[in-house]
Parts: structure tokens; sequence; C-alpha cells
């Protein structure tokens, strides 16, 4: 199915639903409130392309383009939309968007917001803030569905094509979900980050407009700047900024001026309170500080968007600081810390930025994202209009690009070819080239131990491109849990479409290549590679799938072990590339296979595996016990010769409770710490103890403190959470264990 409801999709969606509907999707799993939605998955895309014929000719044009050439990039970009736009629709497609919009309007024409959600957006070191399109009341089946087209579009806009290159994404692995969502008709709107951007302190900065978040986001307006401080539970600072007009939704979106009221305080201070409660919960479930985009309706907040904030700096021993004070010319909000000299550049619009060479300072009313690639060429950038949160301060963060923004008068204070010097930490332009030296801080350094615990902690993987980031930054003790489901969904076509083809080697080659990127992110430590385990419906957009079987719940369909096994080529190919793998010395790796419900399946897959020429005894070999079947059979299971265990709690939970995690009548039963789930894993945990092979767990539960501590208690080996949990789980599990052996020798006494 092309179409996803918000409420279906979480955090681990990326690759399917894009980073915009993956966050959306995990705030309403946390009570969150956000407007409701759904999402044409990223998938639908490349089957548009693919059934238009228009893969080949896009990619082609991309792979020659020089992007610093702004010309060519303008052109490349006009071509390939073009493309897009010409190109009709699937029926197919249409029907199911135009049956959601029905849907999400309960059969009434409803204003929603048809927002671009790309899979390599919002992540934690890539923002793509403003990079792709979006477009606010849209009303009609007709316009939803033009609008989705031209979303799709944006994918290939300059801004867009420029920033995958400088930020190192192949353009063919970013592809791009469409999120629909009912219009807030926003009386007040506006952006937090729920930690300070620069330096990550707690220290929350919201910035408020009336009327529609357009103005804010597109830096259209100045706006209102609140100072939170988190630990003293106090507002620090509240700069009231003289808002010249507002957007508001009429007949589209129409400017209205404020006049008086736009000297008016935007936010009461219930309003900041509320606003900064919803940001520390989101902030402490991701367990990282958030870019949050707000909107108030009469009593109601909501939450439209929210990202890691990207832009957080580590301490430095030295600071840079100007040796010479000068003449003021200008002052503004210090947007991006960081001092720069050069010649001004007055940018009126996008037709001026190839007139921004290496060094110079670009000065506009506002930036936008098509001005990314002038951003990246300039030393520093000063805007009129913008806050903390404004595209031109983001962006600037990102690329660590000094910046002042909000000088009201930039444009016209500032003359071409003007040498200034640029503080944008104090928020000031300076007249002339000022002596810039370094001066040592006096700072006093703690060095902690890094924190070594007995049971392992380890990281779950989807996207094989991130996995060098992953090892680095989280130092886990290893892979409990590749899913490479998500790398064979990004494929051109269905796996079994390139068997059927007689391209099994090409198909080998393209999965091995992708295990190996983990494999040698983390060597030498385990990563465990679980075949394959996507449900039926997720393969029906590739290429090729048109022949997957309709099932009414696919969760309890053909999935896992069970089709590798009625599919036996596709298993082969797997373990084929496994042994290449292993040949090359990356013994590091383990075979995990999904859905278990008999010893009889774990005898045929070994089998498969050793004709293949997989040597077991070098390796880690394993199941996952996700099925109450595999939990109360465990025994027999291990008889079978397994090496380990991973517990997943997802399916786990809901085949136990015979509750569909994606259905909304019946979610609200979805518990994974209900008592009948515990006692299974403790069962489980008990006689693999007993037995000698080893256990993990790689589930949402295993991300739940209060269930890690218990898991800690009852001996596990290790513990595999998302990434942006490694470290929090990491802490549980060292003071569960301390308090273990503190209570031993207690009982010693």
């Amino acid at each position: 199915m092309p179409v996803l409801w918000l409420s279906d999709v979480d955090k681990n969606d990326i690759p399917v639903v894009g980073g915009k509907a993956a966050n959306l999707g995990e705030l309403l799993r946390i009570e969150i409130p956000v407007p409701e939605g759904f999402v044409v998955d990223a998938r639908t895309f490349r089957d548009f392309i693919n059934r238009a014929n228009l893969k080949d000719k896009i990619y082609g044009i991309l792979q020659k383009l020089n992007v610093e050439n702004t010309e060519e990039l303008n052109r490349a970009s006009e071509e390939i939309r073009k493309m897009i736009s010409k190109a009709r629709m699937p029926d197919d497609i249409e029907k199911e968007i135009r049956k959601a919009y029905k849907e999400l309007g309960n059969g009434k024409e409803v204003y929603v917001a048809v927002r671009s959600s790309a899979t390599a957006e919002d992540l934690p070191d890539a923002s793509f803030a403003g990079q792709q399109d979006t477009y606010l009341n849209v009303k009609g089946e007709d316009e939803v569905v033009n609008k989705v087209k031209e979303c799709w579009g944006s994918l290939f806009t300059p801004r867009a094509i420029y920033y995958r290159v400088q930020k190192g994404f192949r353009h063919e692995d970013v592809s791009i979900a469409i999120v629909v969502q009912k219009m807030v008709n926003s009386e007040k709107s506006g952006v937090m980050f729920t930690s300070h951007p620069v330096t990550g302190d707690k220290i929350c900065i919201i910035e408020a407009v009336f009327g529609l978040g357009e103005a804010i986001v597109g830096g259209l307006v100045t706006p209102d700047t609140y100072v939170y401080d988190r630990t003293k539970k106090k507002l620090l600072e509240a700069k009231i900024a003289d808002k010249k007009f507002m957007i508001v939704r009429r007949n589209g979106n129409e400017r209205v001026e404020l006049g008086e009221k736009g000297k008016e305080r935007v936010l009461s201070d219930n309003e900041i309170k509320r606003l900064v409660d919803l940001g520390e919960l989101i902030e402490d479930h991701y367990g990282k500080p958030q870019d949050v985009e707000w909107a108030i309706e009469g009593e109601t907040v909501y939450i439209v968007q929210s990202r890691p904030i990207t832009t957080i700096k580590e301490a430095k021993e030295e600071k840079i600081e100007l040796e010479e004070a000068g003449k003021i010319l200008l002052k503004g909000l210090g947007a991006s810390p960081g001092l720069a000299v050069g010649e001004v550049r007055i940018v009126q619009s996008e037709k001026d930025i190839s007139k921004v060479r290496e060094g110079d300072i670009l000065v506009a009313v506002m930036t936008t994202p098509d001005m990314v690639p002038a951003m990246k060429r300039a030393s520093a950038i000063v805007t009129d209009e913008g806050g903390m949160t404004c595209h031109a301060a983001i962006v600037s963060r990102e690329l660590g690009v000094p910046a002042v923004v909000g000088t009201k008068n930039a444009t016209e204070v500032l003359k071409d070819g003007m040498v200034v010097t640029v503080d944008g930490e104090k928020g000031m332009v300076y007249l002339g080239k000022l002596e810039i030296g370094k001066k040592e801080e006096m700072k006093s350094v703690s060095v902690s131990a890094p924190i070594i615990t007995a049971t392992e902690v380890k990281v779950n993987i989807s996207l094989p491109d991130a996995a060098e980031k992953v090892a680095k930054e989280t130092n886990a003790d290893g892979v409990g849990l590749f899913r490479i489901e998500h790398m064979i969904l990004s494929l051109e076509k269905h796996p079994m479409k390139f068997i059927k083809d007689g391209e099994i080697e090409k198909y080998i080659e393209l999965i091995y290549n992708e295990m190996k990127k983990v494999l040698k992110a983390f060597y030498p430590k385990p990563v465990w590679i679980r075949t394959i385990d996507a449900p039926t419906d997720e393969f029906r957009a590739m290429k090729g799938g048109e022949d997957e079987p309709i099932e009414t719940n696919p969760m309890l369909g053909f999935r896992g072990l069970r089709r590798d096994l009625a599919e036996e080529m596709h298993l082969r190919a797997e373990m084929r590339a496994i042994k290449k793998l292993i040949d090359e010395g990356y013994t590091n790796l383990g075979i995990m296979l999904p859905l278990i419900v008999s010893p009889e399946e774990i005898r045929r897959a070994k089998k498969v595996a050793l004709e293949e020429g997989v040597p077991l005894d070098q390796i880690d070999f394993g199941i996952m016990v996700e099925t109450p079947a595999a939990a109360l059979i465990i025994e027999d299971l291990i008889k079978e010769g397994i090496d380990f265990i991973s517990l997943g709690t997802n399916d786990l939970t809901q085949y136990t409770l015979a509750v569909d995690r994606n259905n909304e009548n019946v979610a609200y039963l979805y518990d994974e710490t209900h008592p009948a789930v515990m006692k299974l894993i403790e069962r489980t945990i008990k006689i693999c103890k007993e037995h000698g092979v080893k256990t993990s767990i790689c589930g949402q539960a295993g991300s739940y403190p209060h269930v890690v501590e218990k898991l800690v208690e009852l001996g596990i080996d290790s513990v595999s959470a998302n990434p942006d949990m490694v470290q929090k789980i990491r802490e549980v599990v060292a003071r569960a264990e301390k308090r273990i052996i503190l209570e031993k020798l207690r009982n010693l006494k």
C-alpha cells in the first residue's frame, strides 16, 4: 500500500517514510499532540519514477552534474522537475491518496498541509532544513494529488541536489515520502530549541509569531524570543519584536499587517511553560536536544515537527576573539558563533547567489534554502530578519559559519564590496578588517573513564551508510540487530525479481557490499545479521512486487524465515553473501533467524547454510525469540544447536496479547511490560542460561530503563538499543550491576 497513517509509523521507519513522518509518528506514540495525517511512503516515489521510466534519465543527469556551477545546477533541476511534472501518476497510487484524504476528513474536504519527508532528513548530523517543499492550506482531492507530485519534484530542487552532494549522500540513496496532515489554523506559532542550539545547555529557546508558522520558518518576520532556564524553572529573558505582519488562512495564505498589535507579546507565561514541558518530554524520549515546530489554535498546543539539533558544538580549548575594538555598523542576534572578515555581497534573491565568492560576507533580508550553495562559500552570514530558529541561523550553525540575524537594516547599511568583520557570538558587524587572535581559556578539565559493564550494550542498525558514524558515536559493544530488510527495500527491484531475471549474482553483490559496511565499521565487535523479515505489503511497491500476495494482516503472514524457506533461492543468496564476508575475514558476523515457531525451521535453514559453504562452527548462529511458540519450546530449539537468542519484544508483545500495534482501535492495549510478556522473557533467559546459550534483547522493551534493570538481574548477556539510547542504557545497566553487587555484599555480612 502506498499510504501509511502517521499513527502506524515510528522513528525506525525513516527508510520508508522519511525523517519528518517517522518523527511525527514517534511523537504520536508517546501521546504528544500531533495533528492527524497520513504519509505517501518513499517506496511509492521510487515506484512512480520506475513506472514512468524516469529513473535512468534522472540519475544520468545528476551523475554528470557539477553542482558548483550554479547555471548548470539550475538547468539540471529544471529539466528533472519538468520530467516529473509531465509524467502521469499511476491510477492505483492516485486512488489510494484520494481515499486516504477522504478518510482524514471523514468524507469532508478539509484543509491539509502537504509536506515533504526525505529519507535522509532530520538526521542527527544533517537537518536538511527547508530543502524540500511544503504546501499549506491545501483543500480538495485534486489539489492534494497535485501537491504530492510537486513535493516529489522538490527532491530535485537546486538547493536539495547541492545539499546532498555537500553532505555526502548519493542521490540514488535518498527517496522522498509525503506527509498529508490536517492543518492547524494557528493563532500563534513558532519554533523551540529544547536545549541551547550551540552549547547544549538546558536553556530552552522559544521563538514565536502571530498566525501561521510560515512567517517564522521562512525568516519573513523577526519573532519574539523567550529564553527559559530548565534547571532553575525560570524565564530568563523575553525579547518582544516588532512583528510587521502575520500570515493567515483565507483564500490561500494571506499577509495581514499587524500595526500596533505586532509590538505585543505573543506568548503568555503559561503557554511558555506548556511548550517547555512538551519539549522536555520530547527531548527525554529521544535522549538528545530537539528542534521543535509548534502551533497554538485556541487552547490547544500542537507539535508539528521535531528533529535533532545538529549544531551543538564540543567545548574547545581555544577561544577566537578580536584583538581590537572597531566601529560597530550593526547589532543583531548572534545566531552562529565565530569571527570572519570579508567583502560584503548583497543577495536580494536566488539570482544573485553566483556573485558570492569564497570568503565573502553574504548579506540578505533573509536566506532561503536556494541560497545554500552561496552560504557554503561565504565566510559569514548577515540578515535583516530572523531569529535563532530561522533558516539562516540553523544552516549557518550546521555549516560552522558565523551568523548575525535580525539586524533590521543590514541590506541598507552595508554595501557591495565593503570590508567588514562579523562576530557571530556577540551579534556585531564592524567596519573594516579587525585583527583576530586566539586566547587560551582557563578551564578545569575533568577526565571521566568510560562506563564498562559486564552486560554488553549493543546497537540496532538499519542503514549501512550510518554504521561508521554510529560505531564511533555510541562505542557500542557490537550490533545486536542488523535489519537487512531496510537496505533491501531500497534496492532498484524486488529481491525475487533479481533471481527470476537471472541476476542472482548481482543481488548477492549488492547485499554483500551493504553488509560489509556494517561489519567493517564495527570490526572486531560482533554483528548479528538478521535474515530478511519484511511483511508482504512493504515489498509491493518495489519493481517486481506486484505479485506479492494480498494479506489481511501481513504481520501474521508470509514473512520471516517461513518466507525464506518457501523461496529458498533467496535464503541461498543471503548465505552466499555471508560466505563471501566470512572468506574475507569478517568472522565477527552472526546469523540470526526471524519468526521461528518450530525446530524444523532451524534444521532446514542450517542445512541451506552448510550447503552454501557457510562455516557455522566459526561464527555465531542464533534465532529471534519473538513468538510465544519459540519462548514456550525454547528447550527444543536449543537442541538444534544455536549459540544465542535475541528477544524481539515488539512482535512477542503483539502475538502474546493478540494486539496489532498498528491498529489504532486496540493500540492502547499494547504493553511490552505486560506480565505475560515478562514471564515469557524470564522463562527464556532462565532456560538459555542453563544450556549455555547467550541471551540478548533487541525489541523496544530493551530501551526501557526499568525493564533493562530487570533483565540485568535475570542475567541477560547483552541489550541492543537504538543508537540514541545506547549511552542511557549503558548507564542504567551500570547502576543495576552495582546495585546487585552491593546487595550481595550486604548479604555476605
